[in-house]
This record gives structure tokens, sequence and C-alpha cells, in this order.
């Protein structure tokens, strides 16, 4: 109500007064809104008891870590060492054994360090690049299983017109495309994650930086990286799984059309190691990674985790190409090389 005789001045100074209220209401909402990251670095818990059994495992590791990196390394230098391994296929192995190197040592190099250390801690930096490389690297490797379906499919199905379809120029781009569809197809989400706000908690339930830990840790509204990661990882395997599927479909149908046992045998006996490595690699990970939601889950990733991570590398070169009798030969013949250098 107006009194007659106060300055207006009362009006302006009423409503003055009746906004404050809402004005400091509104700034904390701005504030919640912002993307604002607290943490600077995680706590890796993969391995709870890392501090008493840090010395027990540490040897283990290590070891598994040499065996992979040595038998992946001799499957590359046999390959580029000796001219009959340098074909389409093992052109193929040698790059999926370098993509397998790069992998291993993406996360176990870290690991060893938190056996030796005790010291768990990882920075936030590290910790987003830990996770783009291992996803860029295991989406490439997953190309390049299916290129090398597609190569066997050729060389069985269409053996005379192998030669000029698989040329060195096609192999080169093959494996340039893989790396190629890796990188776009995993840079988004992780890009788009290292954009999210992280206030704590900071400890991942795991013993690397994966993506599905740190989408749980963020404290921002992460139903639209979920959706695009589940997304993006099905499309990858499906991708894959559907190439390979049709190509040793063909090859069965091709080799039970042989006419003899002995020659059927054989041919099995060149795909079965790949499928061996195709069931442990694609097991681990629909197990690990297709599924909307990652609540709940994460112990036991952990155990397809370790699978992926350092059990496969480790059985790829001896179940892919150290029991290949032409492999055996081309080693024999580098360690000879060597012995009469010195």
């Amino acid at each position: 109500m107006r009194i007659w005789g106060l300055p207006s001045s009362c009006d302006t100074l009423c409503k003055i007064v009746q906004r404050e209220p809402v004005e400091e209401l509104e700034k904390p909402m701005m504030l919640s809104a912002a993307n604002v990251t607290t943490v600077q670095e995680f706590i890796l818990e993969g391995f709870p008891t890392v501090r008493s059994l840090g010395t027990v495992l540490f040897p283990v590791h290590l070891l598994a870590y040499l065996a992979s990196i040595t038998g992946n390394t001799l499957i590359i230098t046999a390959t580029w060492a000796d001219r009959c391994l340098q074909t389409p296929m093992y052109f193929f192995l040698s790059s999926f054994s370098f993509g397998e190197c790069c992998f291993i040592t993406t996360v176990i190099p870290k690991l060893l360090a938190i056996f030796l250390s005790g010291s768990q801690k990882i920075s936030f930096a590290a910790c987003f690049t830990q996770a783009f490389v291992f996803l860029f690297v295991g989406a490439s490797g997953f190309f390049l299983l299916a290129i090398l379906s597609l190569d066997r499919y050729l060389a069985i199905c269409k053996p005379l017109q192998y030669p000029t379809i698989m040329n060195p120029r096609m192999c080169v781009l093959l494996v340039t495309a893989c790396l190629v569809l890796g990188f776009l197809l995993m840079v988004v989400p992780v890009g788009m994650l290292s954009q999210l706000s992280f206030c704590g908690p900071q400890v991942i339930p795991h013993f690397f930086c994966d993506i599905g830990p740190l989408i749980q840790l963020s404290c921002s509204d992460t139903r639209c990286i979920e959706r695009l990661t589940f997304s993006v990882i099905s499309f990858l395997l499906l991708t894959s799984f559907i190439v390979t599927v049709i190509a040793y479909g063909n090859i069965v149908a091709a080799i039970l059309r042989l006419p003899t046992a002995k020659e059927r045998q054989r041919a099995f006996s060149t795909c079965s190691s790949h499928l061996i490595i195709l069931s442990l690699i694609y097991g681990s990970c629909v197990f690990i990674y297709v599924k909307p939601k990652q609540t709940g889950r994460l112990d036991s990733n952990r155990e397809a985790t370790l699978v992926n991570t350092v059990v496969t590398p480790v059985l790829n070169p001896i179940i892919y190409s150290l029991r290949n009798k032409q492999v055996h030969r081309a080693l024999k013949e580098v360690l000879s090389r060597v012995k009469l250098q010195k």
C-alpha cells in the first residue's frame, strides 16, 4: 500500500529487496550446472591386496609381459627376415602382433609399478590417455582379426584371384583403414568422457583406467555417454564378428567339399588357431563391454579383463604362429645368421 508523502524511491527499494533472494537462488544453480572437475588423480584398486601380495604378483605379471613381448617380437622378426613368410597372411599377423605389444604395454608396466611401489595413484591426464590408447589399439585389433578372416577366405575359397586381390598395396591400405577406424570410433566417447565432471570419489575398482569404471565415477549425467559407448562397442564387435562368421562359414563349406580327409584336416588345422584366439577375445570383450549398464559388474569384469589384457596376448604368439613349421624354420635361420655374425 502506498502512503502519500513518501518518496517514490521506496517502491524501488522494495523491488530490490524482493529480487535479492531470487538472484541468490539462481547463482548456486548456475555453479552446479558447470563442469567442474576437482579430482586431479585416481586410485587404482583392482588388486586390494597389492601391499601384501605385491611381491608375489610382480614376477607373475612381469613374466607374462616378457613372454608376450618376446613371442610377438619373434613373429615380427621372422616375418620380415624370411622371404617365404612375406605373404599377406603373415603381414597381417605381424601387424596384429605389433598391436598386441602396444596393447599389453598400455596396462602392464603401470601395474608392475604399482606392485613395486605400492602406490596405486594415477594422474587424471595419464588415466584418460591409458583408457584411449587401450581402446584404440583394441578396436584396431578387432578390425585386423576380421581382415585375417577375409584373407583366409580368399586364400582357401578364391585361390586364383587371391594374389591379385591381396597385393602389397591393398594389404597396407587395409591395415591403415583398421587403425583409422579404431581411432575415429574411440576418440569421441573418451573425449566426451574427459569433459564431464569428476568431483569424487576417485577410487577406480579396476587395475587400469577403462571407460566403464570412469563413467561410474563421473558426477555428471552419464546417460548419453553410456548409450554412445554401448553403441560404439556393439558396432565394433558385431561388424567384425559378422565378417568373421561369414568368412569362416564359407571356409568350412569349402573344406567339407575337399575330396580326401587328409586335405580337410590340413585345411582345418590352418584355421583352428585363429578360431581359438577369436573365441577368447570375443568372449571376454562381450562379457566386459556389451551391456547397457556397468553398475554392479566391475568386480566380475576384472577377471574377464585379465584374460583379455594378460592371458590372450601371451597365448596369441603360441597358438597363432609359433607352432607353425614355417615360422620355426624362419626363426632358426634368423638365429643361425646372428650366430654367424658373432
